[in-house]
């Protein structure tokens, strides 16, 4: 068995709000060790040196990067960049 920070892998304790979670049908944050249910997905434009922040997409795309609120409202890009916000993304 793996050990992990001296804790065998599987006896290291799930936090409880992991468990519900885990029931959700929505999807998660994509940040790593956050848990929280993704609101917003953030794409790029490498050419264009910009960032879109929009709703969450309608599926689940291996370039886009799903954020929960928490995280969508502190998107920071690469100086020289722009980050467009969808109108429902704005407070």
């Amino acid at each position: 068995m793996t050990k992990v920070y001296g804790v065998p892998r599987g006896n290291r304790p799930v936090p409880a709000e992991r468990h519900t979670l885990a029931q959700m049908d929505g999807r998660l944050c994509s940040k790593v060790t956050c848990a929280r249910e993704a609101v917003a997905t953030l794409t790029y434009d490498y050419g264009d040196q910009m960032a879109a922040l929009g709703p969450l997409g309608g599926t689940d795309h291996p370039n886009a990067h799903d954020l929960c609120a928490q995280h969508a409202e502190r998107v920071s890009v690469p100086t020289g960049w722009i980050v467009v916000r969808h109108e429902a993304m704005r407070a």
